[in-house]
């Protein structure tokens, strides 16, 4: 059948190739040079809150822009500004492990290196990564506010000791969380302490919003949670990022991600979103995701208050 296709259909593809190529004026427009920038963005709060920055910020400076916000997962997203589909959009430096199968690298623990390890690989796609926010959303076990104050728990390390002394502890985690080398395992092997069965409370689903609830209500005796560095819900429900010095998890800070002809066309967008990004430490993007998260404003809102409140 594939052979019987190509011969009937050979001379019809010879006329086509040596037929002359005439540009459509869809084709035109977009090589002109008000050509839109479309912004896609993931699906969830965060990249809601993200995408609006970067929509906003080029439309205060005259950038035209298509929004194609809250697109998809990760992997949708991803391959829509591979191909071409999408031009602009906010990630994560630590996916960079995903994306080019470099999971087993230690330069993901590590701000710069994986950074620059993200940007080196991707220029080879065309994509151009700008610099990121200092904002980490990656794993976290996290406490209740009234417990980290009472017993001066800033960092793991300092968990560590209070687990030592014999504090009291119950920690609400996903099964995930728990049985993947990559997560809690880790963070006893670094920090040197174990949980024991008593000490967890295993929920299905990996939903932090789950775990967030079950350390704010005390569930089961629970004071602490699974969470990522940059939850909306964690100010609003209690909740304070034990800090994770010996680098143990990949670090996963937002930054834009553009193909070349974005930057080459309308150059002021550089220093204008990393002007923005730089001002997106850990504490600012959780107060921006509990704007939308906890209480319920529109994304393209909290956004516009805040480029304001900036002067942007």
């Amino acid at each position: 059948m594939r052979c019987s296709f190509l011969k009937k259909y050979a001379g019809l593809a010879a006329l086509i190739l040596a037929a002359p190529v005439i540009a459509s004026p869809a084709l035109a427009a977009s090589t002109s040079d008000d050509r839109a920038v479309v912004i896609g963005s993931k699906i969830d709060t965060e990249g809601a809150v993200l995408g609006e920055l970067i929509v906003q910020t080029l439309e205060r400076i005259d950038v035209p822009v298509e929004n194609r916000l809250q697109l998809g997962v990760t992997s949708v997203v991803r391959q829509a500004l591979l191909t071409g589909e999408i031009d602009l959009y906010p990630e994560y430096t630590g996916n960079g492990a995903f994306f080019f199968d470099m999971t087993a690298s230690p330069v993901w623990q590590k701000p710069q290196q994986a950074w620059q390890t993200v940007r080196d690989k991707d220029a080879d796609n065309g994509l151009v990564w700008l610099s990121p926010a200092s904002a980490n959303n990656t794993w976290a076990m996290s406490v209740r506010q009234d417990l980290a104050e009472e017993h001066d728990l800033v960092t793991l390390d300092d968990l560590a000791d209070y687990l030592a002394d014999g504090g009291r502890f119950k920690f609400a985690a996903s099964a995930e969380f728990v049985a993947s080398e990559q997560a809690l395992p880790a963070f006893q092997q670094a920090y040197g302490f174990t949980l024991s069965e008593d000490q967890l409370l295993v929920l299905s689903g990996g939903n932090t919003a789950a775990t967030m609830r079950a350390a704010a209500r005390q569930t089961s005796g629970v004071n602490a949670a699974m969470t990522y560095g940059t939850d909306g819900g964690l100010a609003a429900l209690g909740l304070t990022v034990l800090e994770d010095t010996r680098n143990v998890q990949p670090v996963y800070q937002p930054a834009p991600v553009a193909r070349e002809w974005v930057l080459d066309a309308y150059p002021d967008v550089v220093p204008a979103l990393e002007t923005v990004f730089d001002t997106l430490d850990v504490t600012t993007l959780q107060r921006l995701n509990a704007e939308v998260a906890v209480n319920g404003r529109a994304a393209g809102r909290v956004a516009s208050d805040y480029l304001d409140d900036l002067g942007r």
